[in-house]
């Protein structure tokens, strides 16, 4: 059968995905726009909820890409019409992934105030960032499973039920949020920064045991671990390594952007919080089309369909065009409210405001990025993704925040620096895409 490529198919799978992956960053801007409005401490506060966050999400991205590769794979064989042949592997390949986290998990948890005081983090600051990590970090490999059962999810082509285990986690964690940093008198003390880190992990295990109900209810993907080893499993490893690799490329950019904000003092890692949580909130947005591409190049490339390969490309990356223009109006017009909703604090306000430009007119591309990032994916081009991460920072993001830094453009040379790294990142996915399937394809 045939995968057709239109407007409704496309947005089938988008839409859903879109739902889903804002609601990734909708939990780390609940807990920003939350904790930054405490009553007291309510700066230093802020600061560590962005200095644990950035070190989580290197945990989960790190550690969180056996989805994509699960998806990948899946998705080919789907499009061969040879699921049979890999309905054991998911169950192989997350168990692996599961008892890897646990003894990352396990590491961190002994050396948390050196890894924090590696973020420049001192004093009360410090302090915070050790209570909130100390209950997050339990959330790890719950966040990891979920991610891995969204993976399948996508590589059968259904993004609904991730977005239905997303809303409900994003909405449990709102609500979670404000009765237990505020707490609910006469019932719930205010927690303050702990009841955020609490409301969190609480999500998180939720969405957990959802998405598992949800995987033996409705689909025919067995998470019995069974031997022998699936014949994909390697090459779920080997993608997963290159992703791995990847993923701390992208993460150093990520850290070293938290690190040199810190330095520069308090309001300026708030400020950074402030932007960092909306740019990603902005690429989980654009990523529905990168999740549409994912999941449907892989079916593609499965039936050797070439010609609605290409067509697919276009167009994910036309309506991913439209969608990031609509924020970029969206940004400039609420430029100010916005920054309202996350602090109370006059100096991060200004510090924000003073880069929030950047980070809005960026955002066409980061679209053509991100869009070319999940189809290389489902494409199985893991290599190549993980080269162009390792250019693009240590070519790109590292030499020109340090340059930036040396010529004193002080804040802005973290986000000019941003710029330039996803400027490398989408124009080598575009000219690699064009240059491996443009000869492919039979009616250009």
């Amino acid at each position: 059968m045939s995968t057709q490529i239109n407007f409704k198919s496309i947005n089938r799978l988008a839409v859903p995905a879109t739902i889903s992956g804002i609601a990734e960053p909708l939990l780390s801007i609940t807990d920003t726009a939350i904790v930054g409005n405490i009553p007291t401490d309510s700066l230093e506060s802020l600061a560590a909820a962005g200095i644990v966050g950035s070190f989580l999400s290197m945990l989960i991205w790190v550690l969180g890409q056996t989805r994509s590769s699960i998806s990948a794979i899946i998705s080919q064989y789907l499009g061969a019409g040879k699921l049979e042949e890999v309905k054991n592997l998911p169950a192989q390949a997350i168990f692996f992934n599961i008892l890897l986290s646990i003894v990352v998990l396990l590491s961190t948890v002994f050396v948390v105030e050196e890894i924090f005081t590696l973020f420049n983090a001192s004093g009360k600051i410090l302090d915070y960032c050790i209570s909130y990590y100390s209950i997050r970090v339990w959330g790890f490999p719950l966040t990891l499973f979920t991610f891995a059962v969204f993976g399948i999810f996508r590589g059968l082509q259904n993004t609904f039920y991730p977005m239905v285990i997303a809303m409900l986690g994003a909405g449990l964690n709102i609500l979670f949020d404000f009765a237990l940093v505020y707490g609910i008198d006469g019932w719930i003390p205010a927690m303050n920064l702990e009841g955020a880190a609490w409301a969190s992990l609480i999500s998180q295990a939720i969405m957990a045991v959802l998405a598992f109900i949800l995987l033996l209810k409705k689909t025919e993907i067995s998470m019995r671990l069974v031997l022998p080893l699936n014949k994909e499993l390697k090459r779920v490893v080997f993608m997963s390594l290159n992703l791995f690799v990847r993923a701390i490329a992208l993460n150093v950019a990520l850290i070293l952007a938290v690190r040199e904000a810190t330095a520069l003092g308090d309001r300026f890692i708030g400020a950074h919080t402030i932007a960092i949580n909306l740019w990603l909130f902005a690429a989980f947005f654009i990523d529905g089309f990168a999740a549409a591409g994912n999941s449907m190049g892989g079916k593609l490339l499965g039936a050797s369909d070439y010609d609605g390969l290409w067509k697919l490309a276009k167009k994910i990356v036309l309506y991913g065009m439209v969608v990031s223009l609509v924020l970029m109006m969206g940004g400039f017009l609420f430029y100010r409210p916005i920054g309202y909703l996350f602090s109370n604090d006059t100096l991060v306000l200004d510090t924000f405001y003073g880069i929030f430009y950047i980070v809005i007119l960026g955002l066409p591309m980061n679209t053509l990025a991100f869009v070319f990032d999940g189809l290389f994916k489902g494409l199985g081009e893991m290599k190549y993704l993980r080269n162009v991460l390792l250019t693009a920072t240590f070519l790109g993001f590292v030499p020109c925040l340090y340059l930036g830094k040396f010529l004193g453009w002080g804040f802005y040379a973290i986000w000019v620096a941003f710029v330039v790294w996803m400027l490398i990142r989408g124009f080598a996915l575009l000219w690699k895409f064009d240059r491996k399937f443009r000869p492919l394809v039979q009616n250009l």
